[in-house]
């Protein structure tokens, strides 16, 4: 079992305590939180060991949980990647892409893994379909969200959508060429609707729209590709596929059936892969774990984290 701290125990950082407690591949040895009032609090109601310095945990774990505000994450990285520790990082991956490639070359001084908590990765309708998802030509997202004060201090594309950005990017083998992209802040000092339009060198094309102001709930992607359509569905935990095949010689009369301008035949096939139920948080932590045990490459890179920070904020800087 491998030592674990968390740094940070706000409305996601109980969870991550909560889960690491029970998981059997960590030793959860305690938390801090700047908060003493918090820190407390949290120490006397679930029973776990509150630390009086970030330097006294990290000094005391092989992997620190970075689940801190954003604004904190570089520093705590470095931090526990100069101490030794492995470090599991909440998205966005730090505040700034300078930043984050400043951990990434910190990890790799200190041959340290390093992941970051893109959870849609682990989402099981997209993990029942991700091998399906083959050279996607478009791409459209839709990330709705009711208002929740939390998460407001920064824009909806880093609150939201780059949890889409980061699924695009997994699955997109090519280059962003361009970027356009348009905001509206209504109840926030920062953006709480955004849409933005990505190309790819490859001559994929991405639109992607979030909200955090909507009258109800989606987390919806769909993914059109030669011969095939993709539906995701994050929030549901369901998946489509849709698939054009030629018509057999034989054709079956309760069959759909299209037939284009030059007589060409295909057959729509409709699958609906089996989704098997999961704790997506649980299984990222385990998968780290995993990762650090065997010496093997973690599912959500710092590279990754990067990636979909550098996008995120180039359809920032479009507002």
């Amino acid at each position: 079992m491998l030592k674990v701290g968390v740094l940070g125990a706000g409305h996601l950082g109980k969870i991550h305590l909560r889960l690491l407690k029970e998981s059997e591949k960590y030793d959860l040895v305690g938390f801090f939180d700047p908060s003493e009032e918090n820190a407390k609090n949290v120490a006397k109601e679930f029973g776990y060991t509150a630390f009086n310095s970030i330097e006294a945990l990290i000094d005391a774990v092989e992997v620190v949980d970075i689940v801190t505000p954003t604004l904190s994450h570089f520093d705590c990285a470095k931090l526990a990647i100069e101490k030794g520790c492995h470090i599991f990082i909440e998205k966005p991956i730090t505040n700034t892409v300078i930043e984050a490639e400043a951990i990434k070359t910190l990890a790799s001084q200190y041959h340290i893994k390093g992941q970051v908590g893109h959870v849609e990765r682990f989402n099981p309708a997209f993990t029942a379909v991700k091998d399906t998802i083959a050279n996607p030509m478009f791409i459209e997202t839709h990330r709705l969200a009711e208002f929740n004060p939390r998460g407001t201090d920064v824009p909806v594309v880093l609150d939201l959508m780059i949890h889409d950005i980061d699924i695009i990017l997994s699955v997109v083998k090519s280059k962003v060429k361009n970027v356009h992209a348009s905001g509206v802040s209504v109840i926030s000092d920062t953006p709480d609707i955004a849409n933005a339009r990505i190309e790819f060198e490859n001559g994929c094309v991405a639109n992607l729209t979030a909200s955090r102001i909507s009258m109800k709930n989606m987390r919806k992607s769909r993914f059109f590709q030669k011969d095939a359509y993709i539906s995701v569905n994050f929030l549901s935990k369901e998946s489509e596929v849709v698939k054009m095949k030629d018509v057999p010689e034989k054709e079956d009369e309760f069959a759909m059936i299209l037939q284009n301008a030059e007589g060409v035949k295909k057959q729509i096939y409709f699958e609906n892969p089996e989704v098997e139920n999961n704790n997506a948080i649980l299984d990222e932590l385990e998968t780290f774990a995993d990762a650090i045990i065997n010496n093997t490459k973690p599912v959500v890179t710092l590279n990754d984290g990067t990636e979909a920070l550098r996008v995120a904020q180039m359809i920032i800087d479009c507002f």
